[in-house]
């Protein structure tokens, strides 16, 4: 019985890797198929994103007696609703506050200059290598106008690449409300009665983990980000809108990210007012404790339980590989492939004979 359960696992082995070979081998093939799959990943990821937030609400609709064509209709409105209070409303001070910030720039390179300055003039000695440390930190920030320009100029064109993409997110969305409902069942329709429950058992199961991710921080961002804008406000802190909205975002990375938003408010309430910047940590700190004490454990619990480690791991390599969307993607993407992979387990344990000797 061990020998043939080895055998089992050799022979799946075996056959796992030579399937990845032959398709490495014939990539080639795959690759309009890939290209397709590219251009239409970022319609389907954004509207599966806005599905998982707003269904509950067609779904509650649906529960009032309310077709679900008119709860799909109606969170439209409610959607365009909230981007028309962005565009009038928030979009023109952060576009003004971001004008700003790249306008002192240059002052704050001038600010730099002067303190190392100022204590190069109070030392007798400084040794050669912190000499050319600093000259060099000196240089990069002199050109940091010519980097952010630039980082600009490549955002937009990012951004202008992906613009068709996103005007098919409300076409991929609004079938998504209508009638996700309805995928299940058209499949379970061509499945054996064994292979229904399971495909039923899984969908619920993957539906289950995106939901509690997505819903849950989501809310938890809001909320963190609601704090970080009140208390910004209160330490009067410069384009304090811009960085709660960077904080909001941020917050999306799980572990990482509110320590990325800290960064560019810190910097700037440095060049503001040392005070301030110290004010600015402070504010991080309380919005992060009530958060994580507070908000994330009665809204979120421990949906994904992931491990710390896991999660920054997952992160640097998703960052190298597909840059900030990666970073975004990754965590979620992760918690379904394991979700998968559980569930098949269980299946496979399933069938085994229960006197099966175990391997360890």
């Amino acid at each position: 019985m061990f020998d043939r359960k080895i055998n089992r696992i050799l022979v799946t082995l075996i056959l796992t890797f030579g399937l990845v070979y032959l398709i490495y081998l014939t990539r080639f093939i795959f690759e309009p198929v890939s290209a397709y799959l590219a251009a239409i990943a970022v319609p389907i990821i954004g509207a599966g994103i806005i599905f998982y937030v707003t269904n509950p609400l067609v779904d509650w609709l649906e529960k009032k007696k309310i077709a679900r064509i008119w709860g799909t209709l109606i969170v439209f409105f409610l959607i365009l609703l909230v981007l028309a209070l962005f565009v009038l409303f928030i979009a023109p001070t952060v576009q003004g506050q971001f004008t700003n910030f790249t306008d002192s720039v240059p002052k704050m390179v001038d600010s730099t200059e002067k303190i190392i300055d100022m204590w190069q003039e109070r030392q007798f000695i400084i040794p050669q290598q912190v000499e050319d440390t600093i000259n060099n930190i000196l240089d990069q920030l002199g050109n940091s106008a010519d980097v952010i320009t630039a980082g600009i100029i490549n955002t937009i064109g990012q951004v202008f690449s992906f613009v068709f993409s996103f005007f098919l997110i409300p076409f991929f969305l609004f079938f998504m409300l209508k009638d996700g409902h309805k995928f299940v069942p058209f499949i379970t329709k061509f499945l054996k009665p064994t292979q229904a429950t399971s495909f039923k058992k899984l969908t619920s199961e993957v539906n289950n983990t995106l939901s509690s991710f997505i819903q849950g921080q989501f809310i938890v961002s809001i909320c963190v980000g609601t704090m970080l804008y009140i208390g910004y406000l209160i330490i009067d802190l410069n384009y304090s809108l811009s960085l709660a909205l960077f904080g909001l975002v941020m917050n999306f990375i799980p572990f990482i990210g509110p320590f990325l938003s800290a960064v560019p408010a810190v910097i700037v309430g440095f060049f503001q007012d040392p005070i301030i910047a110290l004010w600015a940590i402070a504010v991080m700190v309380v919005a992060q404790q009530i958060e994580s004490n507070f908000i994330s454990p009665n809204i979120m619990g421990r949906a994904l339980s992931l491990h710390p480690l896991t999660v920054i791991t997952l992160i640097l390599a998703a960052g190298g590989i597909a840059g900030f969307l990666g970073v975004l993607f990754i965590i979620p993407a992760y918690a379904v492939v394991k979700t998968v992979i559980a569930h098949f387990y269980d299946e496979w344990k399933k069938r085994q004979p229960e006197d099966d000797t175990p391997i360890l």
